[in-house]
């Protein structure tokens, strides 16, 4: 079946760097703070770019040059209250996180801050980290399966007087939040494994893909659209990429290789068992970074793939074919996050949407 592009503008998210070492895993200098000061000015500017989202990250270990963090809910409180047309999602991870929890820290945001807060519920991939903090560590599918009633109990909880639930992982008997959220929560999710779509195609709002190809994604989508429409279910799309936006192709190619020439091969490999360990665990073989090559490791979620490197118009382009293959949203990284977050605002977006118009424009006359 042939996918219809969205006729809403493509919307843009950015990476939150509130763990230290950017979003490479290379020795390259980086212009970019992990430190609050950094990251609320960046929000600013990323809010007058035309930016709609910004995503934390969730880590409560060092490694892979991620030696430093801050916690995801309480730092997207800050910059959320920073902002005032920004929404923040807050990475949550099912274990250290209930629902209970998350589902009052985030009603208090939304209450605080007009409604401009989310959830990236994420299932984990990173079995040191769970045993580090004495968190079981369960197989593959049963992590999207208690992600998924973590989901259905935040929602519940959100929406119901007298809420009961009865799971296998959380259990529920006449509890009442109150203040609710005014505006319901926008729920993201990630994964590309059979349990993660599948997950996506029952219940999330949203679905985060690693980067790919256009063609790649395309197949995703969809598999993920025909799922969520057998469900009964509608679902948006967002895909990972690192952008590399310069004056000429050959200066971002350049600069695309110096990251990889940089690269902190022990960190680069080390993070490769964790994360590919994780992929093939899922019964099929197929999840994030399954079949991912040293060089695309060295960016966290396979954004090289994606393939946002070169000049403003060729990179406006792209975009535009992976709204075409079913894409709502580009989550995107960048080496310096503040001077090129401002370039692709004043560069690329304008681009973007001239290039949307006219696409729309040839729709009608068609």
């Amino acid at each position: 079946m042939s996918i219809r592009a969205s006729s809403e503008p493509i919307r843009f998210a950015y990476w939150v760097p509130n763990v230290s070492g950017g979003l490479v895993i290379s020795k390259i200098p980086q212009r970019t703070s992990w430190d609050a000061a950094y990251n609320r000015k960046l929000a600013q500017i990323a809010e007058d770019a035309g930016f709609d989202y910004a995503l934390t990250q969730i880590r409560f270990t060092a490694g892979y040059g991620a030696e430093y963090q801050h916690e995801s809910v309480a730092f997207s409180h800050a910059l959320a209250a920073a902002t005032t047309r920004l929404t923040v999602i807050a990475a949550i991870l099912p274990g250290p996180w209930n629902p209970t929890l998350a589902a009052k820290q985030i009603a208090t945001i939304s209450e605080l801050t007009e409604g401009r807060i989310a959830i990236n519920l994420v299932s984990g991939w990173f079995s040191g980290e769970f045993r580090a903090i004495g968190e079981p560590w369960l197989d593959h599918d049963e992590r999207y399966r208690r992600s998924e009633e973590f989901l259905r109990s935040l929602r519940g909880i959100w929406t119901q007087d007298n809420f009961t639930f009865r799971g296998d992982f959380y259990r529920y008997s006449d509890y009442t939040l109150k203040p609710k959220p005014g505006k319901l929560p926008e729920i993201f999710q990630g994964g590309s494994s059979r349990a993660a779509r599948d997950m996506a195609a029952r219940v999330s709002d949203w679905y985060f893909t690693n980067g790919n190809t256009p063609e790649g994604i395309r197949a995703q989508v969809e598999d993920l659209q025909a799922k969520a429409r057998a469900n009964g279910h509608s679902v948006k799309v967002g895909v990972n990429a690192f952008v590399i936006a310069r004056e000429t192709e050959e200066e971002a190619r350049a600069v695309l290789q110096e990251i990889i020439d940089h690269a902190d091969p022990d960190a680069v490999k080390a993070f490769g068992h964790e994360v590919k360990n994780a992929g093939k665990a899922s019964p099929e073989g197929e999840g994030n970074w399954a079949k991912s090559t040293f060089e695309d490791l060295v960016q966290y979620n396979d954004g090289f793939k994606t393939n946002l490197i070169g000049t403003p118009d060729q990179i406006a382009e792209r975009i535009v074919v992976l709204k075409e293959a079913g894409v709502d949203l580009a989550l995107l990284a960048f080496l310096h996050f503040q001077e090129e977050v401002k370039y692709f605002g004043e560069e690329v977006i304008p681009r973007v949407r001239a290039l949307e118009a006219a696409r729309e424009k040839r729709a009608e006359a068609a």
